[in-house]
C-alpha cells in the first residue's frame, strides 16, 4: 500500500477532521461511564497488606487436618496383622532345585563338584572331569607321553564329553549330533567319497580331466590339424 502524501491538502483536512471525531467519540464515552470508572481507580476496602508467604502458609494450614487424620489412620493400620497371600516363599535353598546339572539329565557321570548342599549358591562346573587314566599321561615321561600327547588324546573327544553345555558358537555345529534319529555321514567328507568308490558299480575312478595341471605353454600336438 503507497504511503499517505500528508502534504496533499485534501488529506491534510480528511486527517484533522478524523482526529476531531475520535476526541470526540472518546469524551463522550468518558462521561457516560465517569461513575465505573471513579468506582474502579478508587479502593473501598480495608488493605490487608498480604505477602506470597502468608498465601502459601494459609493452603499449608488448610491441609494439616488432612495430615493429622491420616496420622491417626496410619497407626491404626499398623497395627493390625498383615495378610500373606503367599502359601510358599522360597528361598536360598529353593533356588537351585530343578536348574541344576544333576536335575536337567546332563550329570551323567560320577562329578563331585555336582554334590553340593542347596544353599551353595557357586557357579556349576564348566567342564566335565577328565578320566585318570588321561590325567596321569601328564606326569608320565617323554616322548611316548608328556602335555603333547595329554593334548591329542583330548582333542579326539567329542565336545559334548568334555563340557556340559556349549562354550562357543563353534560347539554348536554337531553338538550331541548322535541324539538325532537322523544320523549320516557327511555328504562332502573323506570317509563319505571312500565308501562311494569302494561301492560303486565300477570301482574307483581316476580324476577328471579338469583336476590336472594345464599344460605349459608351447607348440601344441594339434597344429597340423
Amino acid at each position: 500500500m503507497p504511503l499517505v502524501d500528508i502534504t496533499n491538502p485534501a488529506v491534510i483536512i480528511f486527517l484533522i477532521e478524523n482526529y476531531e471525531k475520535e476526541n470526540r467519540l472518546r469524551l463522550n464515552w468518558i462521561h457516560k461511564h465517569w461513575d465505573q470508572i471513579q468506582q474502579a481507580a478508587t479502593l473501598t476496602r480495608e488493605p490487608t497488606n498480604y505477602f506470597e508467604t502468608d498465601v502459601i502458609s494459609h493452603n499449608m494450614v488448610g491441609g494439616l487436618a488432612t495430615i493429622t487424620r491420616d496420622h491417626i489412620v496410619a497407626g491404626y493400620n499398623r497395627r493390625k496383622k498383615p495378610l500373606r497371600d503367599g502359601t510358599f516363599i522360597p528361598g536360598v535353598e529353593n533356588l537351585r532345585q530343578g536348574h541344576s546339572i544333576i536335575d536337567v539329565g546332563l550329570a551323567d557321570g560320577d562329578d563331585p563338584r555336582l554334590t553340593r548342599p542347596n544353599t551353595d549358591l557357586s557357579i556349576d562346573p564348566v567342564m566335565r572331569p577328565v578320566e585318570p587314566e588321561v590325567t596321569e599321561i601328564i606326569y608320565k615321561p617323554k616322548p611316548e607321553f608328556g602335555k603333547d600327547t595329554y593334548l591329542a588324546k583330548r582333542a579326539k573327544v567329542s565336545p559334548e564329553k568334555k563340557y556340559y553345555f556349549a562354550e562357543c558358537s563353534n560347539n554348536q555345529y554337531g553338538w550331541r549330533l548322535k541324539d538325532s534319529e537322523l544320523r549320516q555321514k557327511p555328504l562332502y567328507g573323506r570317509c563319505w567319497h571312500l565308501t562311494k568308490a569302494l561301492r560303486s558299480r565300477v570301482g574307483p575312478k581316476p580324476d577328471p580331466p579338469h583336476y590336472k595341471p594345464s599344460d605349459i605353454p608351447g607348440r601344441s600336438n594339434c597344429v597340423g590339424i
